[in-house]
C-alpha cells in the first residue's frame, strides 16, 4: 500500500495502519531529529521528540491532504518544528547540525598522523556547518544527508524552490570560505611562492 492509501484507511477508522507508516519512517525521522539535537547536546531527547512527531502527525492526520505535499515531507516539517520548539524551551535556539561522520575513540598517542588530520578536518567541517544560519543548516542537512529533492525541502522549510537553491548555494559558499584557509594544499602554496620570486 502507498502512504496515501494507508492514510485513507486510517481516516476511515483503520487506525492499525498507522503502525505501518511509523515503521516506514521511524528510522529516518529519528536520524533527522538526532542530527538537529546532537551539537546542542540534547540527543538524549531524540527518541522522545521522534515519538512526539508521530503523535502530532496522527492527531493532525485529518487535516493532511496529499495533493498539497507528500506524507514524508509533511512529517519532516512536523519533526523540524517539534525540535525547534524544544530547543527554544531549552534556551538553545540555535540549532547545530553536524555531519554524519563519526570519529572513533582512539587515544591520541596511538593515533596515526593521517587519522589525526582526518579527525581535525571533520571537526572543522562540523564547526563550519554549526556556524550557518538555521535555515541554511536545515536545507543542507535535508539535501546532503536526507537526500531530499529541492521541492521537498521547499515544502518543509516553507520556501520556494529557487529560495532553497539560493540557501544551499550560500551554505556551500560559506562552508568553502570558512574552510579555505585550512585546506590549501602545501605544494600549491610552494608553487605560488616560487612564481612570486
Amino acid at each position: 500500500m502507498t502512504d496515501s492509501q494507508l492514510i485513507r484507511e486510517i481516516k476511515e477508522g483503520n487506525v492499525e495502519c498507522y503502525a505501518e507508516l511509523i515503521r516506514r519512517y521511524e528510522k529516518k525521522i529519528l536520524s533527522f531529529v538526532s542530527h538537529m539535537l546532537r551539537q546542542a547536546h540534547l540527543e538524549h531527547m531524540a527518541e522522545d521528540l521522534s515519538q512526539e512527531t508521530f503523535y502530532k502527525a496522527y492527531k493532525s492526520l485529518h487535516s493532511f491532504r496529499d495533493v498539497e505535499a507528500t506524507f514524508s515531507t509533511w512529517l519532516y516539517t512536523i519533526a523540524r518544528n517539534t525540535v525547534l520548539s524544544e530547543l527554544r524551551k531549552s534556551r538553545n535556539a540555535d540549532i547545530y547540525l553536524e555531519d554524519t561522520l563519526t570519529v572513533p575513540s582512539v587515544s591520541f598517542e596511538r593515533l596515526p598522523e593521517q587519522q589525526l588530520l582526518q579527525t581535525e578536518r571533520e571537526d572543522l567541517v562540523r564547526q563550519a556547518i554549526n556556524n550557518l544560519p538555521e535555515k541554511q543548516r536545515s536545507a543542507l542537512i535535508l539535501r546532503e544527508y536526507e537526500q531530499m529533492d529541492y521541492g521537498e525541502i521547499a515544502s518543509i522549510l516553507d520556501l520556494t524552490v529557487s529560495s532553497v537553491k539560493s540557501l544551499l548555494f550560500r551554505a556551500r559558499q560559506s562552508i568553502k570560505n570558512q574552510l579555505e584557509a585550512y585546506f590549501v594544499e602545501p605544494h600549491l602554496e610552494e608553487a605560488e611562492g616560487m612564481s612570486k620570486r
